[in-house]
């Protein structure tokens, strides 16, 4: 398979793009070689500029829950562009996806669109202080929020305790407000709390931790977290990026039973365009200026087309709804991936898959119910396996996420054919991950 025209872009690239890529995942930095830049997609398949294809399994990170150039989406963002693109004035479109989300999401009576997750989550923090007039925000260790300063933090030396940067760039003081606890383990948020509760001005968590590989918690767990946030007067900022709408139109907060303070959205509410949100209370949302004192603003916030894209989006969700066929799909396709490894003697191999959600694990692991629920239960052998299984899967028309910790997504554009050429493929390259 030649990726010449790629090598000789990124070489381009390099000298006038930091690391030659405009997110670093894209860099292909986890797994070696070279990125491969992309002609065109559509449907469940990629192109790249040497005329490979492959099957794509990222799917832009999640939001293209419809596959590539969805023809309702792409006619909705059409009919926009026929009106005009940018207006940096009130129109009706975000006005109409603000009222579809909000007759349909319970803890949200208003909010706010912005450009991206990252927005999103700074704004959320924002208000959260404001309203409780306190200075720290508890985190969880392998939770991704977005590159904020305070979000860009790591857990410190002791158990639970103060956050060092994890960027250069980001202030120790700016760290120092921070707290990082670890997942699946009640007793040491327990002892945070009662060193800090009266500090903490809201709990920040992903309900699906997908960002440090896909690291399901048990009910019984965010359930603890909830109480004690509520005990101690703390916000709770679910971060539905990636969950919101794409596990169902209720997200993670429906399949958990729980109402949180605020909630921040993006990806899917976007339809592939860059769109995210914060809402909440109103209450809540009523600290944000023009109405309240707490400022937050942006030229592009609410792009007709973008907001086009994600109102089509989440219309066909709920006119067609996909999600228990891609739920049977993606748990059956991680079930015939395990059985695979399996079959050629390596049972180090798991599959772990929420919703459309699947992430492999390669490795040992000594879990207490089989399921890699923190950062420190990932397999050391995981990173250097994933980058040989990732190379020798993409030189098979395979295109995963280019990191050992990224998930991967199905649409409803895979089919049975693809999920087949998948299977063949993981097969093939099953030596090549087990190495020397």
């Amino acid at each position: 398979m030649s990726s010449a025209t790629s090598e000789a872009l990124f070489e381009r690239a390099r000298r006038v793009i930091p690391g030659g890529v405009h997110s670093p995942v894209r860099a292909f930095r986890g797994v070696g070689g070279v990125p491969r830049f992309i002609r065109e997609a559509r449907g469940s398949r990629m192109t790249d500029v040497d005329g490979n294809s492959f099957i794509d399994f990222c799917m832009s990170f999640g939001p293209l829950i419809f596959g590539h150039q969805d023809p309702d989406v792409r006619a909705a963002v059409e009919a926009a562009l026929s009106h005009g693109w940018s207006y940096g004035a009130a129109e009706t479109g975000s006005l109409e996806l603000a009222e579809w989300i909000t007759t349909r999401v319970s803890a949200v009576e208003q909010l706010r669109f912005v450009n991206s997750g990252t927005e999103a989550v700074m704004s959320a923090l924002r208000v959260a202080r404001a309203a409780t007039g306190r200075t720290h925000i508890l985190k969880f260790e392998g939770c991704y929020h977005g590159h904020a300063d305070s979000m860009l933090v790591k857990a410190g030396s002791g158990l639970a305790e103060m956050a060092h940067p994890d960027s250069a760039g980001v202030t120790q003081q700016t760290a120092s407000e921070t707290l990082v606890a670890p997942l699946n383990d009640e007793a040491a948020v327990q002892d945070l709390f009662g060193r800090h509760g009266t500090q903490i001005a809201a709990v920040i968590l992903e309900p699906l931790p997908a960002n440090h590989g896909l690291l399901p918690q048990r009910d019984a767990f965010w359930h603890s977290v909830f109480a004690l946030a509520r005990k101690h007067g703390s916000l709770i900022v679910l971060d539905e990026v990636i969950s919101g709408f794409r596990l169902g139109i209720g997200g993670m907060a429906q399949r958990l039973g729980i109402e949180p303070d605020l909630v921040t959205f993006g990806k899917v509410i976007g339809g592939g365009f860059p769109v995210g949100a914060y809402g909440g209370r109103r209450s809540l949302m009523e600290w944000v200026a023009p109405v309240g004192p707490v400022y937050q603003a942006g030229t592009l916030s609410a792009n007709p087309v973008a907001i086009a894209a994600g109102l089509a989006t989440l219309r066909k969700l709920e006119s067609h709804p996909p999600y228990a066929a891609l739920e049977k799909r993606t748990r059956g396709m991680a079930d015939a991936l395990e059985k695979l490894a399996a079959k050629r003697g390596d049972g180090s191999v798991r599959v772990q898959a929420v919703g459309s959600l699947f992430w492999i694990v390669l490795g040992e692991t000594s879990t207490a119910d089989d399921v890699v629920r923190s950062v420190t239960q990932i397999p050391a052998a995981h990173k250097a396996r994933f980058a040989r299984l990732f190379h020798a899967l993409l030189e098979r028309g395979v295109y995963l996420a280019p990191s050992g910790f990224e998930v991967g997504f199905l649409s409803t554009a895979h089919t049975d054919a693809d999920v087949e050429q998948f299977l063949a493929a993981f097969d093939a390259a099953l030596t090549a991950a087990r190495g020397p």
